[in-house]
């Protein structure tokens, strides 16, 4: 599944591993959700350079993730997309909502 890590006051990186289904998307957006009540969390960067395959839930996932932040002014990145996880973003619109960084500096930096 992955690694929720604290990088700043307000912003989490989630290492994402493996499959991103259904089940795997669910545990995550719970796991999330509790790190944004109990720390304040303002930013989300998303890392997928483990992850194997994505479907719909793990858009969803994000999509909902992106609302939740959007009412606290927060944003969501992205980084080290794989060819099969880019397509997926392309298909359905996620790279309009979220910001696509080159590494973990950058991110950090701009998020």
């Amino acid at each position: 599944m992955g690694e929720i890590v604290k990088v700043k006051d307000d912003m989490l990186k989630i290492n994402l591993k493996g499959e991103i289904d259904h089940h795997i998307a669910s545990i995550i957006k719970d796991e999330i959700d509790r790190y944004i009540e109990k720390h304040k969390i303002k930013n989300i960067l998303f890392n997928f350079k483990d992850v194997s395959f994505m479907d719909s839930s793990g858009v969803g996932m994000i999509i909902g993730r992106y609302k939740k932040l959007q009412k606290t002014g927060g944003k969501i990145g992205v980084i080290y997309l794989t060819p099969q996880v880019k397509k997926i973003f392309d298909i359905s619109g996620l790279l309009n909502i979220v910001n696509c960084f080159r590494d973990e500096r950058e991110a950090i930096e701009k998020l």
